[in-house]
């Protein structure tokens, strides 16, 4: 994805899930503390609801070339981000619930200023199904829209 909107995305504010492949094990940092990933697929649950709303934070997050801003920069800019789901005037704390029968990899991640999720990262099992994923994040809610990863600009953020 350029730094231009992507063309189905929501252009306001919302919630996302980002599907991240790790291909070699990962040790991440966490504050002082460090954990290790597996190889494997994941997904970040996170919102947008600055400057910009999810294109903008879609944009940044499907970027490889980044300064290292959040606990997620750590998997997108080792790993392969395959693509996001986009949930118009979503909540990310809800996904993480919806999501919850995938298990959690770290505490912690991604979900240090929210009280209520133990992570906002997950891992995502081969054995389940994207479109398991995607009737998970349906909801009540706007239905998600996929976007996929269509290129890797060297831009800044």
């Amino acid at each position: 994805m350029t730094s231009a909107p992507h063309p189905a995305c929501p252009s306001g504010p919302g919630a996302y899930v980002v599907a991240i492949a790790i291909a070699a094990p990962l040790t991440v940092r966490l504050g002082g503390l460090s954990a290790r990933l597996r190889p494997g697929r994941y997904l970040y649950c996170g919102s947008a609801y600055g400057p910009g709303g999810l294109q903008a934070r879609l944009a940044r997050h499907f970027r490889k070339d980044k300064s290292i801003r959040w606990h997620v920069d750590q998997l997108t800019t080792a790993g392969e981000v395959k693509g996001a789901w986009a949930i118009a005037r979503g909540n990310e704390c809800v996904l993480v619930e919806r999501l919850g029968f995938l298990p959690v990899p770290i505490e912690g991640f991604g979900a240090t200023d929210c009280a209520h999720c133990r992570s906002h990262l997950l891992r995502w099992p081969s054995r389940v199904a994207a479109r398991t994923v995607r009737a998970a994040l349906a909801g009540d809610d706007e239905p998600p829209v996929w976007l996929r990863v269509s290129a890797t600009p060297r831009s800044r953020a």
